[in-house]
């Protein structure tokens, strides 16, 4: 009779690729959270995506095959990509107070709150794998600081991003006019209040999309969740004050088509600031490999 040796799983033969005849549309890959190999897991990075021409390349495509090649893609695609993201998420997240000022309170904070949020989730679902779905220059210089995204992309980037939002808002123009002020990110409240709110807001984004993006141990395929979660959940706490930017273009574009740059500097300053004070605190509390104890293989029996 075979022996198996306690703790040692057999082996198996790995499951054929999904999309192969034959093969799951999903994969069937399960970890067991007690027995994996942290340096052997797939990393996910849904928002750092880097050209191989300049640094290091992050891609939300889950490498589950050592011989799996990563998708050689254009830095034309990625603005493109980008583009087309921070447009979605400008035209939403400025359209629900827009609606709500012509309609009488209609869409209220917390429809505000969930057409941002919402927009957030499914750009990053659609455009993460592509551009890295950033959406914010503020998102795209602190990557580039933690040494995530080359920097010699970051201009192209926030070019993007920045005429995304113009347009959008613009587009909106036409559309709501003469409503166009109710989406203009104004502060009630005191000029130093409404920049510590936009500070620990975005630092609250960005500690979050640092966990998601960057380590292993988070669950990165929910990086589309657990951000637009994040982005409701500040604009819940800051929309009544600040406006709940977060992000300089939300406030960029609808200004200029509104004419309206009361503080603007508050909403370009304090959500940078934000996001790099964010990213470098997860990266001091992060759990490094050698920090980790080892850990005991399971096995069947008890």
């Amino acid at each position: 009779m075979e022996r198996v040796e306690i703790g040692m799983p057999p082996e198996s033969t790995p499951p054929a690729t999904p999309g192969t005849p034959g093969a799951p549309l999903v994969s069937s890959f399960r970890v067991d959270s007690l027995s994996y190999d942290r340096k052997s897991m797939p990393r996910c990075a849904c928002f750092s995506v880097g050209n191989p021409a300049y640094g290091p390349s992050h891609s939300c495509l889950i490498d589950l095959s050592a011989a799996a090649s990563m998708p050689d893609i254009s830095l034309t695609r990625k603005l493109g990509a980008e583009f087309v993201g921070t447009f979605i998420l400008i035209f939403a997240a400025t359209a629900a107070p827009i609606v709500n000022q012509k309609n009488a309170g209609a869409e209220t904070l917390i429809g505000n709150a969930a057409c941002a949020g919402l927009a957030v989730m499914i750009v990053i679902l659609s455009t993460g794998h592509i551009s890295g779905a950033h959406l914010n220059p503020s998102l795209t210089i602190a990557f580039a600081a933690l040494r995530k995204f080359p920097w010699v992309q970051v201009p192209a980037y926030i070019m993007a991003q920045v005429s995304a939002s113009i347009c959008a808002s613009f587009a909106l123009k036409a559309v709501f006019h003469p409503f166009m002020s109710g989406g203009v990110t104004v502060p009630s409240v005191h000029i130093g209040q409404a920049f510590a709110l936009e500070f620990l807001i975005t630092f609250n984004l960005m500690f979050v999309v640092t966990a998601v993006a960057t380590d292993t141990r988070a669950v990165g395929e929910l990086a589309g969740i657990a951000v637009g979660a994040t982005v409701m959940l500040n604009i819940l706490v800051a929309g009544t004050s600040s406006g709940g930017s977060m992000n300089p273009v939300r406030t960029l574009g609808p200004a200029i088509a509104a004419g309206n740059y009361k503080q603007i500097w508050v909403y370009l300053l304090a959500p940078t600031l934000g996001a790099l004070f964010g990213a470098a605190i997860y990266k001091l509390v992060q759990i490094r490999e050698e920090d980790e104890p080892p850990r005991r293989m399971r096995s069947f029996q008890r």
